[in-house]
C-alpha cells in the first residue's frame, strides 16, 4: 500500500487542450520532474479530426 502513496507523489494530471478549439480532451500523469511539455497529435471529438493536443495543468 505504501508503493502506490508514494508514486502518487512523484506524478501529476495535466490535461490535454485541442489547438483549434481548446477543449480539454485528455487527462493523463506526468512526472513532477520532467523537463519536457507534452504535445501530441490526437483526435478531437468536437472538431472531429487529428489535432494537435497541448499539456495545460489541471486544478
Amino acid at each position: 500500500m505504501a508503493r502506490r502513496t508514494e508514486k502518487k507523489k512523484r506524478t501529476i494530471k495535466i490535461a490535454l487542450v485541442c489547438e483549434k478549439c481548446n477543449n480539454r480532451n485528455y487527462v493523463k500523469s506526468k512526472s513532477k520532474t520532467a523537463q519536457y511539455t507534452l504535445e501530441l497529435k490526437k483526435f478531437c471529438k468536437f472538431c472531429r479530426r487529428h489535432t494537435k493536443h497541448k499539456e495545460v495543468k489541471l486544478k
